[in-house]
């Protein structure tokens, strides 16, 4: 396979969103995007890690969302490549300790990527520096770079048409189509063309600060005087002296932020992890390359919620998946009363 087919984007419609907080960050002093920036990578691993990379800021990379939204790949591949991509550098599943001005505290899970992979000392040293960072600054904003410039093919010679081909008109802006249906809410308010492209601007910044159309619309069609004598002044009137406030955020600050694993989610302070992956995680994989060797694919999706400690219900997976390759199986740990377990809440994406 050529090495730029395996960075070739797979772009669905529109991937969702993670919960505010959480979802995908990208890793800081990335490269510039080649089209071999994963050709290290199988091919599975470097289709999901393709999609992953050109996704937004904050979205749902948890293995369900990718796979409901990647072509080919279903949830146990996705859940099992992400593995494999932490292990190769490119990802770190992150829980971070917010203090909120207002004296509020949570936990969120972050999944922080890169394209360009990176060692076990620089994730670590970046984890570290994640403490005491301000949220509310911009500095932690997706990083924006401009795609690769392509040369520029040769133009061909111009076809005669019998008639000039018209390029289609671009659609309305909400904001617009807002405007031009306030008559439907209100006769009264009826504006003309050359007036919602007047107005437009006004409206769009409500939007911008949070305004649903139904906001606005309820806005300038309630109250209405009478008589009325110039709809699109009342609507102006009504846009500037009415406009909602720019959206405050709370001073947030990161006062705590250690890796887990990114199989069972394990804290770096309860587990050892290697390359983002604990132990018993890895024991897991190595004995599913092993079971895939053999021509034997185990089908399992790994389990939101636990009955089991997630200790014990990963050793009982790797025993499985030992026993399909012909491997010798190991005891299965039981857990002790007093075995400590750190307290953080379960991931939500």
């Amino acid at each position: 396979m050529d090495s730029t087919e395996l960075s070739a984007p797979l772009r669905a419609p529109a991937h969702p969103l993670a919960k505010p907080g959480y979802g995908k960050r990208s890793a800081p002093d990335q490269l510039p995007r080649t089209g071999a920036d994963f050709a290290h990578l199988r091919t599975r691993e470097a289709a999901i890690a393709a999609y992953i990379d050109r996704l937004s800021e904050g979205s749902a990379i948890g293995y369900k969302a990718l796979a409901a939204n990647v072509a080919d790949y279903g949830q146990q591949a996705c859940a099992k490549s992400l593995k494999f991509l932490s292990q190769a550098g490119h990802l770190r599943l992150v829980k971070e300790h917010l203090a909120v001005a207002d004296n509020s505290l949570r936990w969120v899970t972050r999944t922080y990527f890169s394209r360009t992979a990176r060692d076990e000392a620089w994730w670590k040293a970046y984890v570290q520096s994640l403490r005491g960072v301000d949220l509310t600054e911009p500095v932690r904003e997706a990083e924006s770079e401009p795609e690769p410039v392509r040369e520029a093919e040769p133009e061909p010679e111009p076809v005669r048409e019998a008639e000039p081909v018209r390029e289609p008109a671009p659609a309305p802006s909400l904001a617009y189509r807002t405007l031009a249906r306030l008559g439907r809410t209100e006769p009264r308010m009826t504006l003309s063309a050359a007036e919602c492209a007047a107005l437009e601007a006004l409206a769009e910044e409500w939007f911008a600060r949070g305004a649903t159309p139904d906001h606005l619309t309820r806005s300038l069609t309630g109250g209405l005087p009478h008589p009325m004598y110039s709809p699109a002044a009342i609507a102006r009137r009504r846009l500037e002296n009415k406009m909602p406030p720019e959206p405050y955020q709370e001073p947030t600050h990161i006062t705590r932020a250690v890796m887990l694993c990114i199989g069972c989610e394990e804290p770096e302070t309860v587990v050892t992890l290697i390359g983002g992956v604990c132990v018993e995680c890895l024991e897991e994989m190595e004995a599913y390359d092993a079971a895939e060797e053999t021509g034997r694919v185990i089908d399992a999706i790994p389990d939101t919620f636990r009955a089991v400690p997630a200790k014990v219900e990963v050793a009982r997976r790797a025993d499985e998946l030992r026993a399909a390759a012909g491997l010798k199986s190991r005891p299965i740990p039981r857990p002790t009363h007093g075995e400590f377990v750190w307290p953080l809440p379960r991931r939500a994406e």
